[in-house]
C-alpha cells in the first residue's frame, strides 16, 4: 500500500488557519470528518491528545506527524495540513512546526497499513521532500512529489537488500512507541536502513500495537555486540542482563540514527545489570520529568486494568443471574432457577472467584517481571480464600513482587552456570513459599477482620453516613475523569460488589455518568455557552454518558476547566449523594444505562441521575460565558 492511497486532496488542508497546537489538531481532526473517513471526530480527538500525553509527535525539522489508532476511524487515512507560518507543537528541535501529517488508523488496523503510515516518516526525513512540500502550490503538486519520493525509496530498498552488510558487529535494537503506530516503526526503518549503510549487521524488534514482531531470540542476544533500546513505553529488560544496552528515546532513534549505530559497535554504553521488570531508564525518566504517576499507581493500575475483563464480564453475567430471582442460583431458595445457577457459577463462582488473584499476580509481574506473576497469583488466591479480599489481594500483589526483587538481589551471587535455575525453580519455589507464608501467619487474618468491619458499618450506616459518603465517591469519579482519584473510586466499588454490598457502586456509576450527560444537557439547552464544535461534540457526550465513560466530559473540561470541572463535580457529589439516600444498589459494575433491569429502586436512581445532570447543566449555565463566534 502507497501513502497516497491514504492521503487525498479532500483530507487536505494547503493554508491551515490554526495558531496553537490545539487548533491545528482540531482543523485536521475536522478536515477528515468532513472527508467521511471518522465515525465520531470527539472520540478521535481523545485518542490524539492521550498520544500527545505521553510524548509531542512533533518530531523536529518543521515536522508534526499525530497520530492515533481507534475506533472512531472509519477509513484509514492521512490528513495533511501547511502553515506558513509556523505552529509551536512542542517540537523535539524546539523550532515551530510547518507541515502537519495527522495519521488516523482504524481500531483493527493491520500491519500493512502500520508499516505504510510508518514509512511516511522515513520519508518526510529527506530535505528536498519537505522544500517541495513548503513550495507546493497546489495538493496535486503534494501528492506528485510523494508518490517520486516514495518510488525512488522503493528503489533504494531493493539496493539495500542486494548490499551484504559485514558481521563484525551485530546491533540489535527494540523499538516501542506510546501507541505503537507510526514510531515505533519509524524508529526501526531508519535503523535498518543506516545500518545497511554502514555496513553493521542489524536485527529490529518491534514493539507495536499488534504485539512484538521480529522477536529478539536468546541467540541474537547471546552474539550481539550491544541492544539499541528506543523506547517510550516498558519493554522487556531483564533478557539483555550483562549485555551492553543503549537506552534512548523511540525519537532519538529516528533523529540520531547513526550515532546510536556508532556507540552500539563501540560499545559505548552502560552493562546492564537486570532487576528493573519491564521498565527502562527512559520512561522512568520520563515519568519523573513530567510529574506522572508515581510507582505505587503504576503497579495497582497494571493489576487493576488486567483485572477489569474478569469484573466486567463476570459482574454482568452474575446481574444476569438476578433476573430470575436475587437467590435464583441457591438450590434451597424457591425462586431456584437451573440457569441462574450457571450464570452465577461463570460469573461469581469463576470470573469474580479469579479477579483478585489475577490483580494481585499483575501488580507483582509489574514490580518484578514474569518471575513475581506466580508468587503474585498464590498471594492473590490466599486473599481471596481467607477473607482478606480485594484489599488482601493488593497487599499480595505488592509482597510478593518485592519477595522476588529481594530474591533477585540475594542470589545475584550464584554461579553463570546455575542462571537458568532462578526463573525456572528458585523464583516460583521462594517467591510463592515466602509470599504463602507471609499472608496466612501475618497479613490475611487482620485485613480479613478489617473488611469484616467495614462491611458491618457500610450494612448498618446511617442515613447521614451514606449520603456523605456518596458525596465524596461523586466529587472523585469527576474531578479527573478517568485520572487517578476516578479510578480509585471506581476500585473501591468493584471492591464492595466482591463483598456482596451493591450501594457505593450504584453512587459510582450514577455519578461517572452524570458529567458527559450535563455537559450534553447544557449544550442543548444553553448553545449561546458553546461553540458549535462543543455542541456538536454534545450529542456524543450524550451516549458516552448514557454508556457510563466519564472521559466524554475531557474535551469540554480541556477547552474550560476552571468552570467545567466545578460543575461536573458539584452534579455528580449531587448524584451519588441522592443514590445512596435512595438506597439503590448495583451489582454490576459497568454498562450505564444498559444494565438498569438490574438495580435496585430503579426509579429513585434514573432520579439521582437526572438531578445530577440538571445539576451540572445549571451550574455550566452560571459559570460560562457566552461564546461570540
Amino acid at each position: 500500500m502507497k501513502i497516497t492511497d491514504l492521503l487525498k486532496e479532500e483530507t487536505m488542508v494547503l493554508s491551515l488557519t490554526a495558531k496553537t497546537k490545539q487548533e491545528v489538531l482540531d482543523e485536521l481532526i475536522n478536515q477528515l470528518d468532513r472527508a467521511g473517513r471518522l465515525t465520531d471526530k470527539v472520540k478521535m480527538k481523545e485518542a490524539i491528545m492521550a498520544r500527545e500525553s505521553h510524548a509531542s509527535t512533533g518530531i523536529g525539522e518543521g515536522i508534526a506527524i499525530p497520530h492515533a489508532k481507534t475506533a472512531a476511524v472509519k477509513t484509514p487515512s492521512i490528513a495533511y495540513g501547511f502553515s506558513k507560518d509556523g505552529i509551536d507543537f512542542d517540537s523535539l528541535d524546539g523550532q515551530k512546526a510547518h507541515l502537519f501529517f495527522m495519521i488516523a488508523a482504524t481500531e483493527d488496523a493491520n500491519q500493512a497499513h502500520l508499516q505504510t503510515l510508518a514509512r511516511l516518516s522515513q520519508l518526510l526525513m529527506d530535505e528536498d521532500l519537505r522544500d517541495q512540500l513548503r513550495a507546493a502550490m497546489s495538493k496535486r503538486e503534494i501528492l506528485e512529489a510523494i508518490a517520486s519520493k516514495e518510488r525512488e525509496l522503493d528503489q533504494d530498498e531493493t539496493q539495500e537488500e542486494e548490499a551484504t552488510p559485514t558481521k563484525e558487529s551485530k546491533v540489535l535494537a527494540v523499538t516501542a512507541c506510546p501507541t505503537g503506530i507510526a514510531h515505533t516503526y519509524m524508529a526501526a526503518d531508519a535503523l535498518k536502513k543506516k545500518a545497511a549503510q554502514m555496513g553493521v549487521a542489524i536485527k529490529v524488534e518491534t514493539n507495536g500495537s499488534e504485539g512484538v514482531k521480529n522477536r529478539l531470540t536468546d541467540e541474537d542476544i547471546a552474539d550481539a555486540t550491544a541492544i539499541i533500546v528506543a523506547a517510550d513505553k516498558q519493554v522487556e529488560m531483564d533478557r539483555f542482563k550483562g549485555k551492553v544496552v543503549i537506552e534512548v528515546p523511540v525519537a532519538h532513534a529516528i533523529r540520531n540514527t547513526e550515532e546510536l549505530i556508532t556507540k552500539a559497535v563501540k560499545q559505548d554504553g552502560g552493562v546492564y545489570e537486570g532487576g528493573a521488570g519491564y521498565t527502562n531508564k527512559v520512561v522512568e525518566a520520563k515519568a519523573e520529568q513530567k510529574g506522572k504517576q508515581n510507582a505505587f499507581y503504576r503497579h495497582l493500575m497494571n493489576g487493576v486494568s488486567n483485572m477489569l475483563p474478569f469484573v466486567v464480564g463476570g459482574g454482568i453475567i452474575i446481574a444476569l443471574s438476578f433476573m430470575f430471582g436475587i437467590k435464583a442460583f441457591d438450590p434451597e431458595d424457591p425462586s431456584f432457577h437451573p440457569f441462574a445457577k450457571v450464570l452465577m457459577d461463570i460469573g461469581g463462582g469463576t470470573a469474580f472467584g479469579l479477579m483478585v488473584p489475577i490483580l494481585a499476580g499483575f501488580i507483582a509481574m509489574s514490580i518484578a517481571d514474569r518471575p513475581g506473576l506466580a508468587p503474585g497469583m498464590v498471594g492473590g488466591m490466599l486473599a481471596s480464600t481467607t477473607g482478606a479480599g480485594f484489599l488482601g489481594g493488593i497487599i499480595a500483589g505488592f509482597l510478593a513482587g518485592y519477595i522476588v526483587v529481594a530474591l533477585r538481589k540475594a542470589l545475584a551471587g550464584m554461579p553463570a552456570t546455575l542462571e537458568g535455575l532462578k526463573p525456572m525453580l528458585l523464583y516460583p519455589l521462594l517467591g510463592i513459599l515466602l509470599t504463602g507464608l507471609a499472608m496466612i501467619y501475618i497479613i490475611s487474618e487482620p485485613v480479613a477482620a478489617m473488611n469484616a468491619g467495614l462491611s458491618n458499618w457500610l450494612q448498618g450506616m446511617g442515613t447521614a453516613n451514606a449520603v456523605i459518603l456518596g458525596v465524596v465517591l461523586g466529587a472523585m469519579m469527576a474531578f479527573d475523569m478517568g485520572g487517578p482519584l476516578n479510578k480509585a473510586a471506581f476500585t473501591f466499588g468493584i471492591a464492595m460488589i466482591a463483598d456482596g454490598n451493591y450501594m457505593p457502586h450504584a453512587a459510582i456509576m450514577a455519578a461517572g455518568m452524570t458529567p458527559p450527560l450535563g455537559l450534553a444537557l447544557a449544550t442543548t439547552l444553553f448553545k449561546n455557552k458553546f461553540t458549535s464544535e462543543e455542541r456538536q461534540a454534545g450529542k456524543t457526550a450524550y451516549v458516552l454518558g448514557a454508556s457510563f465513560i466519564t472521559e466524554g466530559a475531557i474535551p469540554f473540561a480541556a477547552a474550560d476547566p476552571t468552570r467545567v470541572i466545578p460543575s461536573i463535580v458539584v452534579g455528580s457529589a449531587v448524584a451519588g449523594a441522592l443514590s445512596m439516600l435512595f438506597g439503590a444498589t448495583l451489582p454490576a459494575p459497568h454498562g450505564g444505562l444498559f444494565v438498569l433491569p438490574v438495580v435496585g429502586n430503579v426509579g429513585m436512581y434514573l432520579v439521582a441521575i437526572v438531578a445530577g445532570t440538571v445539576v451540572t447543566a445549571l451550574m455550566l449555565n452560571i459559570l460560562k460565558r457566552k461564546i461570540v463566534e
